[in-house]
């Protein structure tokens, strides 16, 4: 019986140190990828409402809401942002006024982000 036991030990180690070691953690793991900023638009207006700035610009002949983390930001610059996400019929406790469609965006960077 110990000759059984000593037999099993000896294959589970042997297991145990024959396994491919384990691949190294990436370095990037679990951060978020980073943002692609697709869209350009020139600001129209702005309206400051802690912690967020919604952004009033013109893409083309097509005028956009946008809500973002606070930054500064002023009618005439040109902004960068990412895809975000549509919200339409979208009400603000803090201005008390309903946007009919706002999109809400990662990040903006005002003029080439340089």
């Amino acid at each position: 019986m110990q000759a059984v036991l000593a037999l099993i030990a000896l294959v589970v180690s042997t297991t145990a140190f024959a396994a491919e070691p384990a691949t190294p953690a990436k370095p990037h793991a679990g951060m978020r990828p980073e943002l692609k900023l697709t869209q350009t638009a020139k600001v129209l207006s702005t309206l400051k409402a802690p912690p967020y700035t919604y952004i009033e610009a013109s893409q083309g002949k097509n005028t956009i809401w946008l809500a973002s983390n606070a930054i500064a930001v002023k009618a005439g610059d040109v902004i960068r942002f990412d895809e975000g996400m549509v919200m339409n019929d979208f009400y603000s406790k803090s201005l008390k006024r309903t946007f009919p469609s706002i999109l809400f965006v990662n990040k903006v960077v005002v003029g080439d982000g340089k």
